[in-house]
């Protein structure tokens, strides 16, 4: 019998602490920073389904740390849904245009998560554009740092669906969403979506969060289009608009009319180095039944 495929963890003991108690420290001091929440989540043993996704930064914990720790919070409060689809960015270039992880597990230093490997398959067989491929993830961050703060919550629990996107463009990012719109209605999974990405990349504070606040508002409004256009249009240098206009697709097909901006910071916002910073933003899509 083979073996099940095991991607170990690229940036242990560089976006985040390799030791699991270090670890479990920093993710904490992330919960309790001033940027952050505060306090420590409080994970519900019920689960409350209130939100279809979320915008979660990925660069080190002790940079973005503090805004990730927003989308935690507040998903420990609706407790742990069945399957997390995380997507982000190809930063590397290596692998296919769109790369799903389909089944094994995934390993940090908290220990080990499994891939849902029926939902995986369901989407790859929905979508035009997704293929199996771990090449593509053997060192990408963009997801791997999301896993961290998943276990932290919920341990064993729940079940990841790991997928990096090379080939960003308004197309691929509307197959994915209707992909995992179709994949669901097939499984049934209850299904939490995170879009990996970080904002403007290395420019003054002042520049960085007045084309991030633009960025923002096309997310709120819901409108991937708007998304891509201003990113060129202005020059954004977010890396993962792609995975985020997938949340938004996703988000307009279930009827979702309004994004809320749970919290943008950044780096510079920690580190007190504002000539040379990279923004951040935690933003929650709520569900189609939980809308104001």
């Amino acid at each position: 019998m083979l073996a099940a495929s095991r991607r170990r963890p690229a940036v242990a003991g560089y976006f985040y602490p390799a030791e699991p108690g270090e670890l479990r420290s920093m993710i904490e001091w992330a919960f309790r920073h001033p940027l952050g929440p505060g306090r420590l989540p409080e994970v519900s043993g019920s689960r409350r389904r209130l939100s279809l996704g979320f915008v979660a930064p990925h660069a080190g914990y002790m940079y973005s740390g503090p805004v990730a720790a927003h989308v935690y919070y507040r998903l420990a409060v609706e407790g742990a849904p069945e399957t997390v689809v995380i997507a982000g960015p190809n930063h590397t270039g290596a692998g296919s245009l769109i790369s799903v992880y389909k089944e094994g597990v995934w390993e940090t230093p908290l220990g080990e998560v499994e891939i849902d490997s029926e939902l995986a398959r369901a989407m790859i067989e929905n979508s035009r554009f997704l293929d199996p491929d771990e090449r593509a993830h053997a060192y990408e961050h963009s997801v791997e740092v999301q896993v961290p703060f998943l276990q932290y919550l919920f341990g064993s629990k729940v079940r990841i669906v790991p997928i990096v996107i090379l080939h960003q463009t308004l197309e691929v990012a509307e197959d994915l969403a209707r992909a995992l719109k179709r994949a669901v209605e097939e499984t049934g999974r209850d299904v939490v979506f995170i879009a990996s990405s970080d904002f403007t990349h290395y420019e003054p504070h002042e520049s960085a969060a007045r084309k991030d606040s633009i960025a923002l508002d096309a997310i709120r409004r819901v409108d991937p289009e708007a998304l891509m256009a201003v990113v060129e249009k202005y020059n954004i240098t977010m890396c993962g608009p792609g995975p985020v206009a997938a949340l938004l697709y996703l988000a307009r097909m279930e009827g979702v009319r309004e994004a809320e901006v749970l919290r943008y910071a950044t780096s510079g916002d920690v580190t007190g180095e504002r000539s040379w910073v990279v923004g951040y933003a935690a933003v929650r899509v709520p569900a189609p039944e939980a809308q104001g």
